[in-house]
């Protein structure tokens, strides 16, 4: 395995210059061995889980989704959010070199680091900006352990039995944003590879608050956003392909390579997400209009054939199955 390993980072050098020595020694980073496994198992889950549980009874989850959504909310809160003031105990590490007491230290939020190191819109570099570098290095470590976490959106789908919410669009956004940022966090692990980060943690707040919140039953009739939680990620992908586009017009010292990739990959998004969006949304308004007219035409407005259930995103291309109490 050790001599696998070897060869691997032998090719990567080869392939993307040598590594960022910054981030040497942290959490599932010194090798790509372990996330490629993890991304692997998660394919293997996507494929068996649903076989495994096909003449099983769907679990309900109800109480650690709740707090599964909270976490992450709070964790893409943290990610996003600034802190102004030094923690107290930010002085007394500073000099530490164990490199996972260095990647935890606290007061590291993205839009902190951007701030304090004035970082330039339209085109940063890697080793500009001193310790702000290092505050977006440790916070952007978290987004990247974040995707792991995230796969855990899928078992929940496989427990619950909703298949349908499994898409390619799904599975491909889950395994591919792991394994990428991996290697972000190698080879460019700070600079212009923040501001897609930010941009997705503010999403995510509100994408994993809705999430939470749909878990509660009572509070479903209330939740009528989940059509602009998806117009938002589309924004964001735009935004995304605007701000790395002027790193390729206007360009630095960050690899012209790397922003290439991020633009083909927003592209893929994008194309990916309009057709879930229009699935979705624009077919199912012109289903129940289609069906409000047949029943004036028939004389009466049946209110269970104008149901909608906003939380079973692809249901019209879904058998019906028996309700489950949740």
């Amino acid at each position: 395995m050790e001599h696998f390993d070897a060869s691997l980072s032998t090719y990567f050098k080869a392939l993307l210059g040598p590594r960022d020595t910054r981030v040497k020694g942290w959490f599932l980073l010194d090798n790509y061995i372990p996330t490629f496994i993890c991304s692997v198992i998660y394919l293997l889950i996507v494929w068996l889980g649903p076989k495994y549980m096909r003449n099983k009874q769907p679990f309900s989850c109800r109480g650690i989704l709740v707090v599964y959504n909270l976490g992450l909310t709070l964790l893409s809160l943290y990610m996003f959010c600034e802190s102004k003031r030094e923690h107290p105990r930010q002085s007394a590490y500073a000099s530490c070199t164990d490199p996972w007491i260095q990647q935890q230290l606290p007061g590291n939020r993205l839009v902190t680091g951007v701030w304090e190191g004035k970082y330039n819109f339209f085109c940063q570099g890697t080793r500009t900006a001193g310790e702000s570098d290092m505050k977006i290095i440790r916070v952007l470590w978290w987004y990247y352990f974040s995707k792991l976490i995230e796969f855990m959106d899928t078992f929940f789908f496989i427990l619950r039995k909703n298949n349908h919410q499994i898409t390619v669009l799904h599975v491909y956004h889950h395994a591919s944003m792991l394994n990428i940022w991996w290697f972000v966090m190698n080879w460019v692990p700070c600079g212009h590879s923040y501001f897609g980060a930010t941009l997705n943690s503010f999403i995510h707040v509100l994408m994993y608050s809705y999430y939470g919140l749909s878990s509660v039953p009572s509070m479903r009739p209330y939740l009528w956003w989940k059509k602009y939680i998806t117009q938002g990620q589309l924004l964001q992908f735009v935004l995304t392909i605007i701000q790395t586009s002027c790193g390729v017009i206007w360009p630095c010292t960050f690899p012209l390579g790397w922003l290439y990739f991020q633009i083909g990959y927003m592209i893929s998004l994008i194309a990916l997400f309009t057709n879930f969006y229009i699935q979705t949304y624009n077919k199912k308004g012109a289903s129940r209009r289609k069906d409000h007219l047949k029943d004036h035409q028939n004389g009466s407005v049946a209110a269970v054939n104008g149901h909608t259930n906003s939380f079973s995103p692809l249901e019209n291309n879904v058998k019906p199955r028996k309700l489950q109490k949740d």
